[in-house]
């Protein structure tokens, strides 16, 4: 019987963008969530949280569910706008 040997790297990849890129991911979409939420600052934070268990779940099996890691890490780089609407001001008093 001959074993063969699999590349690694790919679900090694796709391990790393489930982890770190679906955490990150989360993260931004909570912030943009919370500001973006009609609602006292705290109340929105709150409401912003509670589907964050639901989406860092669905950015998990889309890193394990897309053809290749490449289209894994292509769709979490949708973080990036995310983070830019959650944290602007932060953003803006940092650059002034």
């Amino acid at each position: 019987m001959t074993t063969r040997k699999t590349d690694p790297w790919p679900t090694l990849s796709r391990l790393l963008a489930a982890l770190l890129g679906g955490y990150l991911f989360t993260y931004a979409f909570t912030a943009a969530l919370a500001r973006l939420l009609p609602l006292a600052p705290g109340d929105a934070v709150i409401a912003a949280t509670l589907p964050s268990f639901a989406i860092y779940t669905v950015a998990v099996l889309w890193a394990f569910g897309t053809r290749s890691a490449r289209r894994a890490w292509a769709g979490l780089l949708l973080a990036v706008p995310l983070a830019l609407v959650g944290f602007w001001p932060q953003l803006l008093e940092r650059f002034q």
